[in-house]
């Protein structure tokens, strides 16, 4: 495994592990490494200090923020957007196409909320002029 701090082209910074430098060489030609912080693909390698073994005992790291808590402003934003999300409206799923449809032609009570709509299904909501907004972040039970 092999770490390295990435650049996006607005300048957000930020580590990601890789299974080698090939394998990070593979994943950004394909376009399949982007930025954590605003989703850019024009993402390279930033400038980093090499980290060498003098084979002495070294001592502890400073802590560091754990990955499972936001860093960045953007990042306690999106936390915060999410957090509001899950608290004020109803996770519906996969069933949210039918349900936002439902709301939009008058069958079934308006309320808040969220889930899950393949591109096809997002794409003819929106055409149909039910009002839809793509979020952010995943459901909490998919994130790793």
């Amino acid at each position: 495994m092999i770490q390295y701090t990435l650049k996006c082209a607005e300048g957000h910074r930020f580590d990601s592990w890789f299974q080698s430098a090939s394998a990070y060489d593979k994943l950004r030609r394909a376009g399949h490494v982007s930025c954590a912080v605003c989703g850019s693909s024009e993402v390279e390698k930033a400038m980093m200090a090499p980290r060498v073994s003098s084979g002495e005992a070294q001592p502890p790291a400073p802590a560091k923020t754990p990955l499972s808590q936001p860093k960045s402003p953007a990042e306690q934003a999106l936390a915060a957007l999410k957090a509001h999300v899950e608290k004020n409206s109803d996770y519906v799923g996969r069933d949210f196409a039918r349900e936002a449809r439902a709301m939009h032609v008058g069958e079934t009570p308006e309320r808040p909320i969220w889930g899950e709509a393949r591109a096809d299904e997002a794409k003819a909501l929106a055409e149909e002029g039910v009002p839809i907004a793509p979020l952010p972040f995943t459901p909490s039970r998919r994130s790793n």
